[in-house]
């Protein structure tokens, strides 16, 4: 996906444990198929997970999780990863990595909830909980500024869109996003925020919300950024009960818009032709903000 990705299987993941935790080195080890594009997760036995980063900037969320998400963990209504060891650059690997304890679920699709409506209000419920945690020099979020800080980059990517063979108006996306440029930022302080609310990171079980997963861009920052499994997660039918669930004004609403949007066009031509998950959620984000 990356074009400087680090070379990562199973029989490093295998070494790294050996070398440094070895009361797990025993244990099978196996990649799971999944859509990220910031780690590379392998299940440790039944109770484990192993995620190495693939590129740098992936790597820098590492600490943030370690030190934050114990404290945020009994304050949100969901199971979060717990950390259960952080391992060193070895092997030829050349960046910290982290063990977490399994978490049951399955991963969430785009327009494939069962009972959407549920969804919605679990969803809500998380999104509520941590924007409300009283947590102490939390660092910033990834996304978690002004929608301009993300302009440059989206209208680059429209272009790169526009250049595509996909069946999105270019300057209908563009006129979408200007109006979010428009609304009005976020009077008051920034709040604890995931800010990576993509389905990927979401696990179900039956018709809940399971679990909240990947928090190392979470921090400080506008709420509007976890508004996105409006549009990147639920359909339009359920959008209204998420809203009327998650308490927002128009504005952070109408932000929460520009960013799945901006999120999704970035996405959109990089992953294209390399990540089939992230590049059907782009066309549906695209496709659900484009329909009102």
């Amino acid at each position: 996906m990356h074009a400087d990705e680090a070379d990562i299987d199973a029989g490093l993941v295998q070494r790294l444990l050996r070398a440094q935790f070895p009361q797990w080195a025993g244990l099978p080890v196996r990649r799971l198929a999944s859509g990220g594009t910031v780690n590379a997760i392998y299940r440790v036995g039944d109770e484990l997970t192993a995620r190495l980063p693939l590129t740098a900037g992936g790597a820098e969320g590492l600490e943030a999780e370690a030190r934050w998400l114990a404290e945020l963990a009994p304050l949100v209504p969901v199971p979060i990863p717990a950390v259960a060891g952080t391992g060193e650059p070895a092997e030829g690997y050349p960046w910290a990595w982290s063990v977490h304890r399994w978490i049951e679920g399955e991963v969430l699709v785009e327009g494939r909830v069962a009972r959407p409506e549920l969804m919605a209000r679990d969803l809500a419920g998380f999104i509520t909980a941590i924007r409300k945690a009283d947590l102490d020099g939390g660092p910033p979020a990834h996304r978690g500024g002004p929608l301009t800080g993300a302009d440059g980059e989206t209208r680059d990517a429209i272009e790169a869109l526009r250049r595509t063979d996909e069946p999105f108006d270019a300057d209908a996306i563009l006129a979408v996003w200007e109006a979010a440029l428009a609304v009005p930022d976020r009077p008051r302080a920034p709040c604890w925020i995931h800010s990576d609310l993509m389905p990927g990171n979401l696990l179900g079980a039956g018709d809940r919300l399971a679990a909240v997963i990947d928090f190392g861009t979470a921090g400080l920052g506008d709420p509007a950024v976890d508004l996105i499994p409006a549009w990147n997660l639920l359909p339009s039918a359920a959008r209204q009960v998420f809203r009327d669930h998650v308490d927002v004004d128009d504005d952070t609403w109408a932000r929460g818009r520009g960013w799945a949007l901006s999120m999704a066009v970035i996405q959109l031509p990089y992953y294209r032709k390399t990540n089939p998950v992230i590049s059907a959620n782009a066309r549906y984000v695209i496709g659900q903000v484009l329909a009102g």
